[in-house]
């Protein structure tokens, strides 16, 4: 089985360039791409497996990087963070039905329409879900992906935005923070959505799976 790296980035807050990409996905993209081999072409990002997921908390920021090769984390500007790698094959090796995990993603829940739904109702072409639809849009992604939930907790994030191709692409994907606590139903698709990442905007931070066994209770 490929062996898969989490790398944690722990932004330095008084860093200008981790301040800036921190709040701008496009930028963090490229900071992030920065990290790997820059020959790859068109498809580096999938190739490599490359999923990132930013997170706020009351001790600062810290971007968590999921990939299939170890990033070079000397490619990070000085002073920018403190960053260190970990293979993820232990865990992903541990996984069994019936086991209890804890799982986040931060994960642009969206629609299609049909063509002519788009036309009754003036449609977009693609419809960003939020509330009870993008609870249910992840509660089929998590069964698809081999979780039975037991709990979600669902918190409607910033969406992942900035500029691409010299100004001339917008980048916008809603964002719905999904976490709670689940059993494992069958481990194979989890390893494979775990390691592909789930749904859209995969390049600008969303759909990276996080899961750990759950602390049992007595």
């Amino acid at each position: 089985m490929t062996t898969l790296w989490l790398t944690r980035i722990i932004l330095n807050p008084h860093s200008r360039e981790a301040h800036r990409d921190s709040r701008n996905a496009v930028e963090l993209h490229y900071r992030v791409m920065k990290l790997f081999p820059d020959n790859l072409g068109d498809q580096a990002r999938q190739q490599l497996g490359i999923l990132f997921r930013a997170e706020e908390t009351p001790q600062g920021s810290y971007v968590l990087v999921q990939s299939r090769t170890r990033p070079d984390l000397t490619a990070l500007p000085p002073h920018y963070a403190q960053a260190d790698s970990r293979p993820l094959t232990p865990l992903l090796d541990a996984l069994r039905p019936g086991l209890p995990v804890r799982y986040r993603i931060d994960a642009s829940a969206i629609r299609k329409p049909r063509k002519t739904t788009q036309e009754l109702y003036g449609l977009k072409p693609i419809v960003a879900l939020t509330g009870p639809a993008a609870v249910e849009w992840w509660k089929n992604q998590a069964e698809q992906a081999g979780l039975k939930l037991d709990t979600v907790h669902a918190t409607r994030l910033d969406a992942a935005t900035g500029i691409k191709a010299q100004g001339k692409q917008r980048i916008h994907n809603a964002r719905t923070r999904f976490e709670g606590n689940a059993l494992i139903s069958d481990p194979e698709p989890l390893r494979q959505r775990v390691e592909e990442g789930i749904g859209r905007g995969k390049a600008y931070g969303c759909g990276l799976l996080s899961i750990a066994p759950a602390r049992s209770t007595p």
